[in-house]
């Protein structure tokens, strides 16, 4: 073995083998997971219930001639983009045109041991008018939870281009703001007056940060500083890129709402994909043999991956995206049987084993990238078009289907290549010829 083959072949088995732990177990503390497992997966509404809302916008005297129906359609895009960044697809958000509401039907949060729907609409974010507001100077020690507007509005929502989060080059979390021409003037008075002091941002009448100004700013960005997670500066960044809503919204009525299928369903779900994984499992190996065990290995690192894809960015896992998690299996299994035969077909000719393997997967590469890429562009269009269990069906096909391109391609074809430097793999029988057991021998370079 004067090759790195084998190498490769135990690190591609090591990499596999230790994601599939982490998408069991986690890492971390429960309270502080740095990888989330797959008990911590977010659930859609359909199993496992949620709330229903009805919003209705408040006006300040004065508002008289505002465009209801325009401010309805704005924060309908706002509060799904709000339930977007939070990786919620599983909603659903209605404009009651006669009542001049909104009705919004969203899931529970996951883990939650008692429902509390008031609890829910605030874990997803307020639904009220940004402000950017003085502190008032005996306040000053007071923590920003317990700050109450002062009245004395800096910016508003509509001053806000955006906000993001970022990593700085000695890794501390923070977040940038972006503002409008139109805030520029008034950011830079206030900050120039307030050296020292804080400007806390609100949302109605709920602070959500109040950082110190260290300096004047005058350019349209700015950048707020803390004790930041990942977590927790992406969070502050969302509720500011979204915050800017028309007018405030007040839920009116907010209800449970029970799963419209069910625990039951999700178990039915489940053991359908383990069924279908351990048929597909016992179909490759018997058909295929030692690639068949090849693609068992790589099948597993794609379900896993998915695992972790959806519970490290909380994404809400519905039934039809199950189907789309199992549909994966399929994709990933398919590209597999074409590079197979494809190999079997160069061993028939009398190919070396290195030869046929190179030559399998070479010749099989574009059949499998234009499935791929048909499905991935239908899995995006299903995710634009679409609305609520449809956009987490296309969700899951996407990372489905993204993964089994790279498991079938990338592991299957290392592992195989690894395989192919021991004695034992060059029995033909061994790569699904049948007439070959018992010693028959592929010639290896």
């Amino acid at each position: 073995m004067n090759d790195n083959r084998t190498f490769k072949l135990f690190v591609i088995v090591l990499i596999i083998t230790v994601i599939c732990v982490f998408a069991f177990t986690g890492l971390g503390p429960e309270n502080a997971r740095i990888i989330k497992g797959v008990n911590e997966i977010r659930t859609g509404i359909d199993i496992r219930g949620g709330i229903s809302a009805i919003l209705e916008p408040v006006y300040p005297n004065g508002s008289e001639g505002r465009d209801i129906k325009q401010d309805l359609e704005s924060s309908q895009s706002i509060i799904e983009d709000r339930l977007d960044a939070q990786g919620i697809y599983d909603k659903s958000i209605n404009i009651d045109s006669t009542n001049n509401r909104l009705i919004i039907d969203i899931p529970w949060a996951a883990n939650e041991t008692e429902f509390d729907p008031r609890k829910a609409l605030d874990d997803l974010g307020s639904t009220g008018a940004l402000t950017f507001q003085e502190v008032n100077d005996e306040d000053f020690y007071t923590e920003a939870e317990d700050l109450v507007p002062s009245g004395r509005i800096v910016l508003s929502g509509e001053d806000i281009q955006t906000a993001s989060s970022f990593q700085d080059q000695n890794g501390q979390y923070m977040v940038l703001l972006k503002l409008k021409t139109s805030g520029v003037e008034a950011f830079s008075k206030a900050t120039g007056e307030n050296i020292g002091k804080r400007i806390a941002i609100f949302i109605d009448d709920m602070c959500i940060s109040a950082p110190r100004v260290d300096s004047q700013i005058t350019s349209t960005e700015a950048t707020i500083t803390g004790n930041f997670t990942f977590e927790s500066a992406k969070a502050l960044a969302d509720k500011i890129r979204f915050g800017a809503l028309p007018t405030k919204l007040e839920p009116v009525k907010v209800d449970a709402i029970s799963a419209q299928l069910g625990k039951g369903a999700l178990e039915v779900a489940i053991n359908a994909g383990v069924i279908a994984f351990i048929l597909v499992c016992i179909f490759m190996i018997l058909s295929y043999r030692l690639p068949g065990v090849v693609s068992v290995v790589a099948l597993s690192g794609l379900l896993t991956l998915q695992i972790l894809t959806l519970a490290n960015f909380d994404i809400s896992v519905t039934l039809p995206g199950i189907g789309g998690i199992i549909l994966s299996i399929g994709m990933s299994i398919d590209g597999n049987v074409v590079i197979f035969e494809r190999i079997k077909e160069e061993l028939r000719e009398g190919k070396t084993l290195r030869a046929a393997i190179d030559l399998g997967f070479k010749r099989a590469f574009v059949a499998i990238l234009d499935s791929n890429v048909t499905t991935i562009i239908t899995a995006v269009v299903l995710y634009i078009l679409g609305s609520g269990p449809v956009r987490g069906f296309g969700v899951t096909l996407f990372f489905g289907t993204l993964f089994s391109f790279f498991s079938a391609i990338t592991a299957s074809k290392m592992m195989l290549q690894g395989l192919s430097a021991f004695k034992f793999a060059q029995n033909k029988w061994l790569f699904g010829l049948s007439g070959m057991k018992g010693g028959k021998k592929i010639e290896e370079v």
